[in-house]
């Protein structure tokens, strides 16, 4: 008797094995200039060094995925071509108008249309969010690197203004730089913007929103507040170099801010993070059945 036909054949492991080779190796041929360049940005530029932890931070994303990827039909998608080619196509724009980050997005995409084409609509859409999470490797471009920056330099000064009154510190401010107690200087330079913070805070939320079991719409919460929590954890940090300048030496300061400052303020964004998960927890809807009375 001749077996049943199935709906998931068999997925032929070495021919996908040589075409995926083939295609990675197409790949880093044709996109090895601008992953160098890529690479090399994100040690100068410390803003955006927390790129190069992304890629790392994908692959642990999909191996903690991986239960849910078991049992997905592997098969060549065609529509990862034409994403592809149109990848290509903003490399082309990129290459014309001297824009980088358009030939750096191209490889992003390039990248996800190879995972379609090769693994198939089903993995690829279960693998969503880990490909969007993949162009927060990209420095943003110049022009919205300056339209983000300065509104959060302006912000980090006049949080740390308000914060420092508060707590009974005469401040004078001119622009970005205050003065406290009419005896100490303090410049809050673009540096000091908190946007280093930001794209450190975006990417560790996003890994959290990843790993979480959570409704989508919780996820999504996690990372957008990933934004006022920078902003907070910034405000705080130079609070806390202020003080430091008016009670100890310039030295000091300058060592918390640029080194402890960092790993002081991560854990302290992963904790409010854990918290607004543990509210959003306890926000549960209960429908009532229709007809009775609401219990009290």
């Amino acid at each position: 008797m001749m077996d049943a036909p199935t709906d998931n054949p068999r997925v032929n492991v070495g021919g996908l094995i040589a075409v995926s080779a083939v295609l990675l190796a197409v790949f880093l041929w044709t996109h090895w200039l601008t992953a160098v360049e890529l690479f090399r940005e994100w040690q100068i530029n410390d803003n955006y060094s927390v790129g190069q932890l992304v890629p790392l931070a994908a692959i642990y994303l999909i191996w903690a995925n991986r239960d849910s990827l078991r049992g997905l039909r592997l098969t060549a998608c065609w529509w990862g071509v034409l994403v592809i080619l149109f990848a290509q196509g903003v490399r082309i724009v990129g290459l014309m108008t001297l824009f980088e980050s358009a030939e750096r997005y191209a490889m992003v995409l390039t990248a996800v249309g190879v995972v379609l084409l090769v693994a198939g609509w089903q993995v690829s859409w279960r693998l969503k969010w880990v490909l969007a999470f993949l162009f927060l490797m990209v420095p943003l471009p110049g022009r919205i690197h300056t339209m983000i920056s300065a509104p959060l330099q302006d912000q980090a000064t006049t949080g740390a203004v308000f914060l420092l009154e508060v707590l009974g510190v005469t401040v004078d401010r001119t622009g970005h730089i205050i003065v406290l107690n009419d005896v100490t200087e303090l410049a809050v330079a673009e540096a000091c913007s908190g946007l280093r913070m930001l794209t450190a805070f975006v990417v560790v939320a996003s890994v959290l929103a990843g790993v979480v079991d959570r409704p989508m719409w919780q996820r999504v919460a996690v990372v957008v507040s990933s934004v006022p929590i920078a902003i907070v954890c910034n405000i705080i940090r130079l609070v806390v170099t202020a003080f430091l300048f008016m009670w100890f030496d310039s030295d000091l300061a300058e060592t918390f801010f640029h080194d402890f400052a960092g790993l002081t303020m991560m854990p302290l964004a992963v904790v409010m993070m854990m918290g607004e998960l543990w509210v959003l927890s306890r926000l549960e809807i209960v429908d009532e059945p229709a007809g009775q009375p609401s219990t009290v």
